[in-house]
């Protein structure tokens, strides 16, 4: 008998008629409820979540909970009648299980930290088989916990942490909502288009989220926004091909800050095809650059078990190193 090939969706109808209850166990003690519905929910889109926890739909203990709210051991989930088909995630292929397990920088009983390669989203979802976290899941199968502790945009590469323990996740959580600086040091390295003056500028504009039509999410600068901080400093000017490379360090961090910031001072980031300049973008081209010049370089932060000083560098990629030697 032929043996079924794994790489296959298995699709898991819904009852389109039944109202589901879960109950909370103390694995999922402390987990955020949207967290905790997009893990149970496969193949549901985050919108879709996100809608059924705004209108009330899903409950916790019979009342409305934000997407924010965290779990107690118990809390009795109420799920609605879902008009779609849930699946399993897609097998990753071999060659980004590889890609993967060669990126990991650091690894313990707690921690994963990893170079993420640009071009792969950091989990499944909106049209995604499978992110890094699903992936990583079928490469550590003996690992009972998995959870990404932060997200990077699919273009951007460099660190990644992921948690192997509820303690480890629950603590890191802590130190983001912590101004980023003081118990978490993020820093970026960018292009940018035009050549920088001075050494050091930093930029205090608050951001907020909006939605387009499509689902995706665009950010601007507001008054009504969330506070965000960057600092951006230079590191090389190419006056020549009028632009600059600078590092980024985020004290807050909030969705697209680094790219938002960038365009907020007239210093787009190349290769961004969502906040850049589209000339600027072909002309950087030439250079052979096909992707965001973004990389998430280099993470610093007190292990969450032991509170050892972690300094953790992800080397740049190939693809930008390239485009800077060509630059120079």
């Amino acid at each position: 008998m032929p043996q079924k090939d794994p790489s296959i969706k298995t699709k898991l109808p819904v009852d389109k008629t039944a109202v589901r209850l879960l109950e909370v166990d103390q694995a999922s003690s402390g987990q955020r409820i949207d967290n905790y519905l997009l893990s149970r929910l496969k193949g549901v889109p985050r919108s879709m979540i996100y809608r059924l926890l705004r209108t009330g739909q899903v409950r916790v203990n019979k009342g409305r909970k934000k997407p924010y709210y965290k779990l107690n051991a118990g809390d009795m989930v109420r799920i609605p009648p879902l008009s779609t088909t849930e699946r399993e995630p897609s097998l990753a292929s071999f060659s980004d299980r590889e890609r993967l397990s060669n990126s990991v920088l650091y690894e313990d009983k707690s921690l994963i930290v990893l170079n993420k390669p640009a071009g792969m989203a950091v989990h499944g979802g909106s049209g995604i088989s499978y992110g890094v976290i699903e992936a990583f899941r079928q490469l550590r199968p003996e690992c009972r916990f998995l959870e990404l502790v932060h997200r990077l945009d699919r273009e951007t590469s460099g660190c990644l942490v992921l948690a192997k323990k509820r303690t480890a996740l629950v603590q890191m959580h802590e130190m983001l909502r912590r101004e980023h600086g003081k118990s978490m040091d993020k820093t970026y390295l960018a292009l940018l288009r035009g050549v920088w003056h001075g050494k050091k500028k930093k930029i205090n504009d608050p951001l907020e989220v909006n939605s387009r039509q499509s689902g995706e999410r665009f950010v601007t600068v507001s008054a009504n926004g969330k506070p965000a901080t960057s600092i951006f400093i230079l590191q090389r000017n190419f006056p020549k091909a009028n632009t600059a490379l600078v590092s980024i360090r985020l004290l807050t961090g909030r969705t697209h800050q680094a790219r938002v910031h960038a365009l907020s001072i007239d210093h787009p980031i190349a290769g961004d095809d969502r906040y850049g300049d589209r000339v600027f973008n072909r002309r950087m081209k030439l250079f052979g650059l096909k992707r965001l010049f973004l990389h998430a370089s280099r993470l610093r932060f007190r292990h969450p078990i032991d509170d050892r000083p972690m300094d953790i560098e992800a080397p740049l990629p190939e693809e930008l190193a390239s485009v800077l030697e060509k630059l120079a």
